[in-house]
C-alpha cells in the first residue's frame, strides 16, 4: 500500500499477499534477520528495488532492537549494517530507508522544505521513549527541519482493540506523561474487560503533535495487523519467527 506525501516521494508499506496466512513466512518479506529463507528474502528485495527504481545498495534496512537509536544515512555509510538502530533519517536522493514491523508501529516523516525523510520503528517501548519526536529532533539538528513543514504517516500496526497489555505497560505510559485517558481503555466488549488496551496510533500521533507537527499533517492508516493477517505479518498471531512488513520512503531525483 502506498501513501501520498509529495509527487517526488514514494512512501509505502509492503503487504504479504499470503496464500496461507497461518504460515509464518508465507508472503513478501525483505527483512533479512527474521529467519526466512535467504533466497526468498533476496528475491523479494530485488523485486522491491526494481519497483522503486533504486539499486540494492540504496535499500537501507536496519536491524532493530526496540531502542531509540537514530542513524543518519549518508553516502559514507550506505554499506553499514545499522545494527541496533530503530530509526533512519537521510536527505539522500534515490535512497530508500525503511523499517521492519510485525505489529509494531511504522512511522514515516517527510520535510517538504528541506526534503529530509525518516523511517521510524515504534513498538510500545519505543513509543514510551518518544522515538518519533527524538527522530524529529535529529532532523532539526542535522537538516534544519521545522516541524511545521513535516508530514507524518502512521502505518499499519496492532490496533487498540487487539493490543491488550498488563498493568506495567499502562503504568509506563502514565509515568511518561502520555494522555492516558485518551490512549488507554478497558472495555466490556473486549474478551478480557479487566485488561488495559493501548492505542499506539494515538500515542505516537500525540508525541509528534507535542513536538510541533500540525494535527492535520499526521495521517493514521488505521489498519490493524493483528486483524488483517492475510495482508500483514503479525508477531502476536504468528510468533516472532515470522516475516515482516516493510515500511519505506524514498525521495526520487534524477541525477
Amino acid at each position: 500500500m502506498t501513501y501520498h506525501l509529495a509527487p517526488n516521494i514514494t512512501a509505502f508499506s509492503t503487504e504479504r499477499h499470503a496464500s496461507d496466512p497461518s504460515a509464518p513466512y508465507d508472503g513478501f518479506n525483505v527483512t533479512h534477520y527474521s529467519g526466512d529463507d535467504p533466497a526468498h528474502v533476496a528475491a523479494c528485495r530485488a523485486e522491491l528495488c526494481q519497483q522503486l527504481g533504486v539499486d540494492e545498495q540504496h535499500l537501507i534496512i536496519p536491524r532493530q532492537i526496540h531502542g531509540t537509536k537514530v542513524a543518519h544515512v549518508t553516502n559514507d555509510n550506505l554499506n553499514d549494517s545499522f545494527e541496533g538502530v530503530d530509526a533512519l533519517i537521510t536527505n539522500l536522493p534515490n535512497t530508500c530507508i525503511g523499517i521492519s514491523t510485525a505489529d509494531c508501529v511504522p512511522i514515516l516523516l517527510h520535510d517538504s522544505r528541506t526534503q529530509a525523510i525518516a523511517a521510524i520503528h515504534a513498538g510500545w517501548r519505543g513509543t514510551v521513549a518518544r522515538i518519533a519526536s527524538r527522530t524529529l529532533s535529529d532532523m532539526s539538528r542535522l537538516y534544519g527541519t521545522n516541524p511545521s513543514d513535516v508530514m507524518a504517516i502512521i502505518g499499519p500496526s496492532i490496533g487498540p482493540e487487539a493490543f491488550e497489555v498488563g498493568d506495567e505497560v499502562y503504568e509506563a505510559f502514565a509515568k511518561a506523561f502520555f494522555p492516558i485517558d485518551v490512549i488507554a481503555v478497558k472495555d466490556s466488549r473486549f474478551p478480557h474487560p479487566e485488561r488495559w488496551h493501548i492505542d499506539l496510533w494515538q500515542a505516537n500521533a500525540w508525541d509528534l503533535v507535542q513536538a510541533g507537527l500540525s494535527t492535520d499533517n499526521v495521517s493514521i492508516s488505521g489498519l490493524c495487523t493483528h486483524t488483517h493477517i492475510a495482508r500483514f505479518f503479525s508477531a502476536r498471531r504468528l510468533g516472532i519467527n515470522s516475516g515482516r512488513m516493510f515500511t519505506g520512503i524514498v525521495r526520487h531525483e534524477h541525477i
